[in-house]
């Protein structure tokens, strides 16, 4: 198994909670990569943004997804006791996750009919950074 490539894209969000559909990055750097079989290891390094896979047929879906987010942990609680005042976004970062990882075959990401890979902002609008490291599975070629 060889390490291919590590790209770290930025990602602008413009509101305070946002998913914002990535998988065509993703796939972009995968093609570039000329990975056959492998995985992509998608991260991010931010302790109020996360990542995951999740239907991107349908905006109505992450609409309820971060609505459910918000009525499960609010904004302003009178026990958060972090005085940034974002504790529900680190909240629901712990909840989501920090990275997600999609197999790689044929030069293309395995992910059903219906699946995309989304950025979660939960304390935006920021620059935010999104790792994509892509893994090799496919045994060197000697072009001797």
């Amino acid at each position: 198994m060889k390490s291919i490539a590590a790209q770290t894209h930025t990602v602008p969000t413009h509101q305070r909670t946002e998913m914002i559909d990535v998988t065509a990055l993703v796939r972009d750097s995968v093609r570039e990569s000329k990975i056959h079989d492998g995985m992509a290891i998608i991260f991010v390094p931010h302790t109020t943004a996360a990542v995951t896979i999740n239907e991107n047929a349908d905006p109505d879906v992450q609409h309820d997804l971060l609505h459910k987010l918000q009525s499960l942990i609010p904004k302003n609680e009178s026990y958060y006791q972090h005085g940034e005042g974002n504790s529900d976004s680190h909240l629901k970062t712990s909840l989501t996750g920090s990275s997600v990882i999609v197999l790689i075959e044929a030069g293309r990401l395995i992910l059903g009919q219906w699946q995309g890979i989304f950025f979660c902002e939960f304390d935006g609008p920021r620059r935010r950074n999104l790792i994509v490291k892509l893994v090799n599975f496919s045994p060197a070629t000697n072009s001797d």
